[in-house]
């Protein structure tokens, strides 16, 4: 008796109706007709947080082959963590584009144009540490303001980035503590 109150409730598509509609529009997956008409907003963004993840992850690395000095090795370390941490994001976020239906942009000529963090090499140890602790500041600012902007629209993509947003307020705080 509860289920056939729950059927004719109004919050809820009728199963007749979710049936039909889910064989329509196949060859659009996860896409359905209740997604948001702005996907093509979504996956801007989504695409400019893969930029940004790409350009991290290189700004990491070079510093992890670049820095020297006494103290290098744990730093070296840190970097490194990072990078394959920011690696991991861009696999998620590329992965969720393709699940909506786009194609993820990786052309490396145009990568730091569409991130948000800038590629800046840094000459020394603490100049490195304070340029990854900007970008992870940027980046945590434009993932807050991306899920706000999702609110309830879009709850995978939106719990995708509070995960990375999580992750990316780490980095901050370690590069934090690195400095002081």
């Amino acid at each position: 008796m509860a289920s056939t109150n729950l059927t004719k409730h109004s919050a809820f598509t009728p199963v007749d109706i979710l049936r039909k509609e889910a064989r329509q529009h196949v060859e659009t997956g996860p896409v359905t007709v209740s997604y948001p008409k702005d996907r093509d907003v979504i996956v801007e963004h989504l695409g400019r947080a893969l930029a940004t993840e790409w350009v991290c992850v290189l700004r990491y690395l070079r510093h992890a082959y670049c820095i020297t000095g006494v103290v290098a090795e744990p730093i070296k370390a840190h970097f490194l963590e990072h990078a394959r941490e920011e690696q991991a994001h861009a696999h998620k976020l590329a992965e969720r584009i393709v699940q909506l239906g786009a194609e993820p942009d990786l052309n490396p000529a145009t990568l730091t144009q569409r991130a948000h963090a800038e590629y800046v090499p840094g000459n020394s140890t603490e100049d490195m540490i304070r340029e990854n602790l900007i970008a992870e500041r940027i980046a945590v600012e434009a993932y807050r303001e991306f899920i706000q902007f999702l609110g309830d629209r879009d709850p995978t993509t939106r719990t995708m980035l509070e995960a990375i947003l999580a992750q990316e307020e780490e980095h901050a705080d370690d590069l934090r503590d690195l400095l002081t």
